[in-house]
């Protein structure tokens, strides 16, 4: 299998919308607002997956290496 170049030309046309900021005159179709781009990620699963993957990687290493015979 050859491989070729992908044929997805980005449309310099579509920018990204701006911070509403005068939400009753864009009502209509409104960009995102101030505190959705300026939201810190200190709730999501971020710290979960961080500390829990590395523990159940640690229990199935110590699983494999000494409970599998």
């Amino acid at each position: 299998m050859e491989n070729t170049e992908s044929d997805f030309k980005e449309n310099p046309e579509n920018n990204p919308r701006e911070i509403e900021t005068d939400y009753p005159k864009h009502q209509d179709d409104p960009g995102p607002s101030p505190q959705a781009v300026n939201e810190d990620n200190d709730k999501g699963a971020g710290p979960v997956i961080k500390w829990g993957v590395p523990i159940i990687i640690l229990i199935l290493l110590i699983y494999w290496l000494f409970l599998r015979k």
